[in-house]
């Protein structure tokens, strides 16, 4: 059983290489691009759309063109364990599912995905065989339309020099940056200068 070009065991060191360890939620995303990219036109360009940021959206990043970095992967974080494939210019896709019914089958699968034992009592080589065993068909397909807020460009619009913290900010954000608007994800505990200028 193949995800997308590599066997089993090659995605799965594929993960290891890039997530840090064979998360089993990566591996099944595996499962789940692939099944998403068989209902889908062999030609076109497509964008992603994750409903978690949990695993999923390395799954997408491995596997197809769509990151993070380049715009082309949205995470929306909804808590549903699905992404969407979707044709860039209609917004026309496929998403793909975790089933929880369809999990019923899989003991240890289900025992992962609903944390019914905590992580060191896993059984996490039969935890992968499973995932191996069962594949796709875990999932669930639908053909879906994304919202149109999802089809718009994001164009830039120029940089500022936010007057508060003297940082390049996009313009479309208002009068000083979003940081300097309360968006700031930290506390500065301490300022240095650059160690290569003191030398």
């Amino acid at each position: 059983m193949n995800i997308r070009s590599y066997t089993f065991e090659e995605f799965v060191e594929r993960v290891r290489a890039f997530h840090g360890f064979a998360a089993p939620g990566v591996v099944i995303g595996g499962f789940m691009v692939d099944l998403a990219y068989q209902h889908l036109p062999e030609e076109g360009q497509f964008n992603a759309i994750c409903e978690t940021p949990k695993c999923l959206p390395d799954a997408v990043q491995l596997l197809t063109t769509c990151t993070v970095g380049n715009g082309w992967l949205t995470v929306v974080n909804i808590g549903r364990y699905a992404m969407t494939l979707y044709e860039k210019s209609k917004g026309e896709g496929t998403r793909v599912s975790l089933d929880a019914l369809k999990i019923e089958a899989w003991p240890e699968i289900k025992s992962w995905f609903f944390k019914l034992k905590p992580k060191g009592e896993q059984d996490y080589q039969r935890l992968m065989e499973e995932i191996r065993d069962a594949g796709s068909m875990i999932c669930t397909i639908q053909r879906v339309r994304v919202a149109p807020r999802f089809l718009e460009k994001k164009r830039r619009t120029g940089f500022a020099i936010c007057p508060r913290c003297k940082e390049s900010y996009p313009i479309a954000d208002g009068d000083l940056c979003l940081g300097c608007q309360g968006e700031e994800p930290y506390l500065v505990l301490e300022m240095r200068d650059d160690p290569a200028k003191s030398s």
